[in-house]
């Protein structure tokens, strides 16, 4: 998350107009100030990863050509809805955020934006995205984008996020929406091949967010967040790591016969080193070792990011798809 420090008052710290070098100075600090903060509302690093994912779904639909113009508008329509749902997200989480120490430092937790602006810089990059993907790609991405965003900020944060411990898992499907959209923007349609990328992302979620909240539960415990370790034992929470990590593995499995042998290969060594990390977690926390959750959930990070560009680099690549070879 970016950091900024706000000046006092208005903005403008203890300069006058006979020093107008000063001046200038704060009054340029508050204004970057205040773009940053609408920056870090959108959580840049959160929607760095979604994007990732749209890439591999929308080379893999047109699986030997590379559509440069089309790959950059519906990335820049998935970035405004993305965009969109983390500063909505931000506005109705802006109560519990000021009480975790992990996102205090959000800019409406210390006010660096009021709430009436933010809820309104939300919707405009909403209606956005919406506009933008129906324009630049096919209608379908546009309204899956619309859905998207209604389902991350109506269904997971104002209801199931300090409801259900399966806030994680269910709300995931937000996440999830990205290769929806970007094989949308392709062919218009959707097939069988996003659905099974929309799992991967789908059992992949819980595991690299339980992750993060093993190492802060006494945050989301303060705010009244239900997480699974919130309100479990280390051994649970790791022994479900563990069987979700094993479905997002198995799942990547299921898309090898519409890809070649590069993802493959890519999808069996990441998948075998992502289980050997969930395994030696579980293992650590059954014999009552100290355990580092945090890196489970950084590597988590990496996994996705390989499985996808091995399936990029696949689909532009190699020409024959595994399933050719026994149709």
């Amino acid at each position: 998350m970016v950091r900024i420090v706000e000046r006092g008052g208005h903005g403008l710290a203890g300069g006058s107009a006979a020093t107008p070098a000063g001046g200038s100075d704060t009054l340029w600090g508050a204004v970057s100030g205040k773009v940053l903060a609408y920056v870090a509302l959108t959580k840049p690093r959160v929607i760095e990863l979604l994007l990732v994912a749209t890439i591999p779904a929308m080379l893999l639909a047109s699986r030997g050509t590379v559509d440069f113009p089309l790959i950059l508008s519906t990335l820049f329509g998935g970035w405004l809805g993305a965009a969109s749902a983390n500063t909505l997200n931000c506005v109705v989480d802006a109560d519990i955020d000021k009480v975790m120490k992990r996102t205090a430092r959000r800019p409406l937790a210390r006010m660096a934006v009021p709430t009436s602006h933010a809820l309104v810089f939300g919707l405009a990059l909403g209606i956005a995205s919406f506009v933008w993907l129906w324009w630049a790609t096919y209608p379908l991405a546009a309204i899956l984008i619309a859905l998207t965003i209604a389902f991350y900020v109506l269904v997971y944060t104002m209801v199931l996020k300090r409801r259900t411990w399966q806030n994680v898992i269910w709300g995931g499907a937000a996440g999830c929406m990205p290769v929806m959209v970007g094989w949308a923007a392709v062919t218009g349609s959707l097939s069988w091949e996003p659905v099974v990328l929309f799992l991967v992302i789908f059992f992949w979620t819980p595991p690299h967010t339980w992750a993060m909240a093993m190492r802060y539960k006494e945050d989301y415990k303060a705010a009244g967040v239900p997480m699974l370790p919130v309100i479990a034992s280390e051994e649970r929470v790791t022994k479900q790591i563990l069987v979700y990590t094993w479905l997002t593995v198995l799942t990547t499995l299921v898309l090898v016969p519409a890809a070649g042998v590069v993802y493959a290969a890519v999808a069996l060594v990441a998948g075998a080193w992502f289980l050997l990390m969930a395994h030696q977690l579980y293992a650590g926390v059954r014999r009552g070792e100290p355990v580092k959750p945090l890196r489970l959930f950084l590597q988590s990070n990496n996994y996705l990011a390989i499985v996808c560009l091995g399936l990029a680099i696949d689909s532009v690549f190699v020409t024959n798809t595994i399933g050719s070879y026994f149709g």
